[in-house]
């Protein structure tokens, strides 16, 4: 009786962690969402655009992955072409984020380093065209992994039942080299941008004015994006660090995927509207209202170029 409860009891306890989680990072991004859509003057600002749909794209990401968990313990088989469309907007909802970062990073430089160019080369349209980039480029490999099934099986596959996992339905080396060449592509080119980028932001902020506040400010945006990149980037070290404690501990297998899981899926979902909507008192508060602490000091104390008073205020905005 104690080990048909405990059977019970795991399985469910797991779940209930797993929606709980689930359930609390898309309130704290609907609070976010909200405040966006509230006032339209977000609508606006390419920065606050970028940094919404990595809020919606975290929602959309919770939801089919908690959805693929909770249906592995419900249904232990079903639908492979159920599986297949759960796991093309999960995984095409996974990799959105470190490109959508990337974007943040350039709209960063441009608003620090080309200020008066920013208005032209960030506009509203030009962010949506980014986004809409930012899906197809995830999107079209994904649904390679689906045509990539088909050449390799028979059609009549996907009207059978599977253990809905990406290794047991995209297992093959075809697969595994469209990850890896696809991946390494993508991944150097959002590190390229992002070095570079936060490199000449640093020097922009130390250049632009004598107030050592902004530099500092600037530097903390920077760690912080090179934070929540490492954090989406942890979901690849996955299978390695699995690996590793199943070797050494097989007995807790169970344990050992499902604090992965927590580890390497929820929770970087769960600092990112920690890491970066908070910190925004604008988003935060809902207000639309630029603060202007410290910025009427550096005119009268320093009196900077027009050029430069532009790249104090983006520092400002972070």
């Amino acid at each position: 009786m104690n080990s048909s409860q405990g059977a019970f009891e795991n399985p469910f306890m797991k779940n209930f962690i797993v929606v709980g989680l689930g359930v609390l990072i898309t309130y704290i991004n609907g609070v976010f969402v909200f405040a966006f859509f509230k006032h339209p003057v977000f609508y606006t600002d390419p920065r606050y655009i970028l940094y919404i749909h990595l809020v919606i794209n975290d929602i959309i990401m919770i939801f089919f992955s908690v959805s693929l968990y909770v249906l592995n313990y419900v249904l232990s088989f079903f639908s492979v072409t159920l599986c297949s469309v759960l796991l093309l907007f999960a995984t095409t909802t996974s990799e959105n984020t470190p490109m959508n970062l990337a974007g943040m990073a350039i709209e960063r430089y441009i608003a620090i380093c080309k200020p008066l160019h920013h208005p032209l080369l960030c506009s509203v349209n030009r962010t949506y065209i980014l986004i809409g980039l930012i899906w197809f480029l995830n999107f079209v490999p994904a649904l390679a992994d689906i045509f990539i099934s088909l050449v390799n099986g028979p059609i009549g596959i996907y009207s059978t039942s599977i253990i809905c996992h990406s290794k047991s339905l995209y297992g093959s080396n075809q697969h595994l080299i469209r990850f890896i060449c696809v991946n390494a592509l993508y991944l150097s080119c959002v590190w390229v941008t992002l070095v570079f980028t936060y490199v000449k932001v640093l020097q922009a902020a130390q250049a632009a004015t004598s107030e050592k506040v902004f530099a500092r400010k600037a530097q903390k945006t920077i760690l912080l994006h090179g934070m929540q990149l490492l954090l989406c980037m942890l979901a690849y070290f996955a299978p390695l660090v699995n690996y590793f404690f199943l070797a050494l501990f097989p007995k807790n297998s169970s344990m050992i995927l499902f604090s992965s899981y927590l580890f390497f899926n929820i929770l970087p979902r769960l600092l990112s509207p920690l890491i970066y909507g908070i910190r925004d008192q604008n988003m935060l508060k809902y207000k639309c209202e630029k603060s202007m602490l410290g910025v009427d000091g550096v005119f009268k104390d320093g009196g900077i170029s027009p050029a430069d008073s532009l790249v104090v205020d983006a520092l400002q905005r972070g």
